[in-house]
């Protein structure tokens, strides 16, 4: 490279922000996190490796990689004019922010991974510290009890001292994140949602409100620049960064095939604990926390069983996860709930073992489903949601 060439591709660099240089880098196709970290090591920083002659990148690079380096991505600068009208939609104290693996603020516990992301697209309360984090993952299509105590556990963990990581998916996510919210406070991050889109899209839509309460009370986070729609693959990659953020990751409600067995064992390999919900032995749902349990995974019950776990765990004087109490009105109410236990159970059974007449069980059953006592569920069941007193 003559000295001309050399001093005008080092005027344009210069004029573009840093992170819009890391992004070069990681739309260049083969170069990975393994050959960034050894070309950042080789050259020093992400500015000197790109104005380096071809000569020297095959210190570093094989020669289709060095190639591949000299063409400027095709969809570059329209990343970098998309962020950066991304950055410029801060308001309303959500901040926006790209964070690379030089800077402060990016998450230390992430460096660790085999391949962390070099570019973290980050909103909301970014100067609020994030203390020991503790991810809740679980079914998109949980049962009453199983959302019910997600949101318990996230709200005894927050509680606490510990920040909540989840996925911002439908289900014990969306749980976990408005468990943490309801606790929130003004000094700390109170949940992370790690997502598989972009930041400037919300997946799935459904949860706009709830992705602008966590930007109010804690960080969104993504390796996807803004732009990046909703792809399937997306996700189990997400999964790697909601285990590596958190010290230990809790599994409520699974079955065998899902992806939150997917972050239970990406937790597993970072060498991070892993927690599971029991649940009923005739529930499909159960059964990936059972399996996780049959490997080893501790057995909790409350939030206590997972703070006395973590490497640094916090103790508190606040009251444990427990399942909300409730008190059922009259002897119908009572002798339903009895009868119902902690599996669901159709009407037919109930009416059987509570041996009431079928008018009177269904006024009761309505007011235990108003009060909020036991969720109808798909197939005319019905399931205890709090615990009964």
């Amino acid at each position: 490279m003559d000295t001309a060439t050399f001093s005008a591709r080092a005027a344009r660099l210069q004029a573009l922000p840093e992170w819009a240089l890391w992004l070069r880098l990681t739309q260049t196709p083969s170069v990975g996190p393994q050959t960034l970290r050894q070309l950042l090591q080789t050259f020093g920083s992400v500015q000197a490796v790109l104005v380096q002659s071809p000569h020297a990148l095959q210190q570093v690079l094989t020669q289709a990689q060095v190639q591949a380096l000299q063409i400027e991505p095709p969809d570059w600068l329209a990343l970098c004019t998309r962020t950066q009208a991304w950055l410029a939609q801060a308001a309303d104290g959500v901040q926006h922010a790209v964070w690379t693996w030089g800077d402060a603020q990016y998450p230390q516990s992430l460096l660790s991974l085999p391949d962390p992301p070099p570019l973290l697209f980050a909103q909301g309360q970014l100067d609020r510290p994030c203390n020991t984090s503790v991810a809740i993952v679980g079914s998109r299509n949980p049962t009453a009890q199983g959302r019910e105590n997600a949101r318990a556990f996230a709200h005894s963990l927050h509680a606490a001292g510990c920040c909540v990581v989840s996925g911002l998916a439908l289900g014990i996510d969306a749980a976990a994140h408005q468990g943490a919210l309801q606790a929130a406070n003004a000094f700390t991050c109170a949940t992370i949602a790690v997502v598989g889109t972009g930041l400037d899209q919300v997946y799935p839509r459904a949860h706009q409100s709830l992705a602008r309460q966590v930007a109010q009370h804690g960080w969104l986070l993504s390796e996807l620049p803004p732009g990046t729609p909703a792809i399937a693959h997306h996700f189990p990659r997400r999964n790697r960064l909601i285990a590596g953020l958190s010290s230990g990751v809790l599994v409520v409600e699974a079955a065998l095939k899902s992806g939150s067995l997917i972050t239970a064992d990406m937790a597993l390999s970072q060498g991070k604990e892993v927690f599971a919900v029991p649940g009923s032995i005739h529930s499909a749902l159960s059964r990936g926390c059972h399996a996780l349990l049959k490997q080893g995974a501790k057995l909790v019950e409350t939030a206590q069983d997972v703070l006395e776990e973590l490497p640094q765990h916090l103790r508190s004087e606040t009251q444990d996860a427990q399942p909300l109490q409730a008190q059922p009105q009259g002897a119908a109410q009572h002798a339903l709930c009895e009868a119902l236990g902690h599996d669901p159970q159709s009407l037919e059974v109930l009416l059987a073992r509570s041996q009431l007449p079928l008018e009177e069980a269904l006024v009761a059953l309505h007011e235990l489903e108003n009060n909020g006592v036991l969720a109808r569920l798909p197939g005319g069941l019905y399931q205890l949601v709090c615990a009964v007193q």
